[in-house]
């Protein structure tokens, strides 16, 4: 039985589907949604030892193509790339084991044979049956094939029967279907399935199953199982030393200093990389990182973030049209403009009162007000006042928080008021130097999520300004980057000697820049208890948590964006 298409179907069609998308639509269709529609991918342990699998039949065989149709020779060809424009499939054939006229497919498979009668799951037999369809539509008799589990290293034939070929018939209509609805399919609930995927992080099946209800609050329980996003073992490299420069050497960035080589980093452990003022990067390094799609930061000498580059981007474009018809629907950008706000107030009060003994109970009512004003402000003006109003409460008082003194007892670090452009004291030296890196950290987690960072709900549009990083991180400023500020005034991570004044400017020496720049870091790195989902979560996860719940929000999966404010 081979593939026959209906009289209501075009037999030529525009888009092939890919063979282990059927395997993905079998096991988790909102899995087969987010890769093929959403252009969506994550690396796990599993993905990566499944390529490790693959390693000798990814590499063709005897020949490029499976050659003429009928060769009586037995043969054995790996890694062949075919398709089927009648059936509408396409796949890179693992191996196909070849005699006269008939062909056996044979699928590799990283893990163990399932012990069910049939000995394949169904996610498997679809996608082998899919690649004997092709086989067929390409003039070759298949009647069978192999599943080849690499763990147990068992071959397990799988039959070709009508039933069989049906589910996979049914299976990619039903993949093609879903494509054409652009409507994502609900996460699995509660599904074994789900820890072992590698998309679990960008599909938060967990999550936003919690946060969907009609009443629009989170259910009380069951609460979402802590099982991602995993934490990036990769880190941030900052280069800052003037007259370095940045090259590539196999697998390894290295880093020149009068051309000797003082540093080598392997490429596989940087997330990011920042160079301030004249460092330089070659166009090799450059290209390999955009390639792996590392961000490089570029910050001037004296910490301000000019921009960022990184390869072809995200190909989530489904994302990107919905954060532009939310930025155009003036109820979505106020009601989300609101939470950040009034989260933002709520952080700072705690803060405070967290840091200083003596905060008049009186200024914290006054910032607990604006809060709630800011909930009910009913324009952007009105919230950019409110806004206003609890910063000068705030910045009024955070000479309270500072507490590095002298060997006669005297505070060591005064502040009277925000200040920048440049900014006029050590205090607010390092706070612009502290928002700065967290810009940079937003923005490269709203790009690694697939929104446009220039495209904000709160912020103004503004030419080069990128919105859409400074809304997200309105609620933690406090939390992170002024907590980072205090903990290296008041313990010392920088001291008074350690800036340098040009005119009316204050800036941090180099040496100070590399300590302060390691507290971010480890504030980044902190570990919290989420307050809706109840698990511990670092900083640097809990910011990719909130892009990609945002993203949940536009596509009106969740009923609103979890806010987050400590206690």
């Amino acid at each position: 039985m081979s593939y026959e298409p209906d009289g209501n179907e075009i037999a030529q069609v525009c888009e092939l589907i890919p063979v282990r998308m059927l395997n993905e639509y079998i096991y988790c269709p909102r899995l087969a949604y987010l890769e093929w529609v959403q252009g969506e991918f994550a690396d796990s342990a599993d993905t990566i030892r499944g390529r490790f699998t693959h390693r000798r039949v990814d590499q063709p065989t005897l020949a490029e193509r499976l050659g003429p149709v009928g060769n009586p020779k037995t043969h054995v060809v790996d890694a062949a790339y075919l398709s089927a424009t009648v059936a509408g499939l396409v796949a890179k054939l693992d191996r196909v084991e070849i005699s006269g006229l008939k062909a056996v497919p044979v699928d590799f498979k990283k893990g163990s044979k399932p012990s069910r009668d049939i000995g394949v799951w169904d996610a498997d037999r679809v996608q082998l049956c899919a690649q004997g369809i092709i086989l067929e539509e390409n003039g070759y008799t298949v009647d069978h094939g192999i599943a080849y589990y690499a763990a147990s290293r068992k071959r397990v034939p799988v039959e070709f029967d009508a039933e069989l070929r049906k589910m996979t018939i049914d299976a990619a209509h039903g993949i093609r279907r879903m494509a054409e609805s652009r409507t994502i399919p609900p996460p699995l609930e509660d599904s074994p399935k789900c820890p072992g995927c590698s998309l679990v992080g960008i599909c938060l099946p967990d999550e936003t199953d919690y946060l969907h209800h009609d009443d629009g609050e989170p259910v009380p329980e069951p609460a979402p199982r802590k099982i991602l996003p995993s934490a990036d073992e990769s880190l941030p490299l900052y280069i800052q030393t003037q007259g370095l420069s940045v090259g590539k050497s196999h697998g390894v960035l290295t880093v020149k200093q009068h051309g000797k080589v003082i540093k080598e980093i392997p490429i596989h452990e940087i997330s990011s990389i920042s160079l301030f003022g004249g460092v330089q990067i070659s166009t090799q390094a450059m290209q390999t990182l955009c390639y792996r799609n590392v961000p490089i930061c570029f910050f001037s000498h004296g910490g301000w973030f000019y921009g960022v580059t990184r390869g072809l981007g995200h190909k989530n474009i489904e994302l990107r049209i919905a954060q532009y018809h939310g930025v155009d629907n003036q109820d979505i950008s106020l009601r989300l403009a609101r939470a950040w706000v009034a989260d933002k107030i709520r952080n700072s009060r705690t803060l405070l009162r967290r840091n200083s003994a003596d905060f008049p109970p009186d200024l914290a009512q006054a910032m607990n007000t604006e809060a709630k004003r800011a909930e009910t402000a009913d324009s952007k003006e009105v919230l950019l006042g409110i806004e206003g109003t609890a910063a000068r409460i705030y910045f009024s008082n955070f000479h309270r928080m500072l507490k590095a003194r002298d060997r006669d007892g005297q505070f060591v670090f005064g502040f009277e008021h925000r200040n920048r452009r440049p900014p006029r004291d050590p205090v607010n030296a390092l706070l612009s130097f502290a928002y700065s890196l967290l810009t940079k950290t937003w923005m490269v987690t709203v790009q690694s999520v697939g929104f446009d960072p220039y495209l904000g709900f709160y912020h103004a549009l503004r030419y080069g300004r990128p919105a859409l990083a400074l809304d997200m991180m309105e609620p933690f400023r406090s939390l992170v980057a002024d907590s980072a500020v205090l903990f290296a005034i008041n313990n010392g991570v920088v001291r008074a000697n350690d800036f340098v004044t040009r005119i009316n400017a204050v800036s941090l020496k180099e040496n100070a820049r590399s300590r302060f720049i390691a507290t971010f870091e480890k504030r980044l790195t902190q570990t919290i208890t989420h307050p809706v989902f109840g698990y511990k979560i670092s900083y640097r996860q809990l910011f990719e948590v909130q892009a990609r719940l945002l993203g949940r929000y536009l596509f009106n999966e969740i009923d609103a964006v979890p806010r987050f404010v400590t206690r």
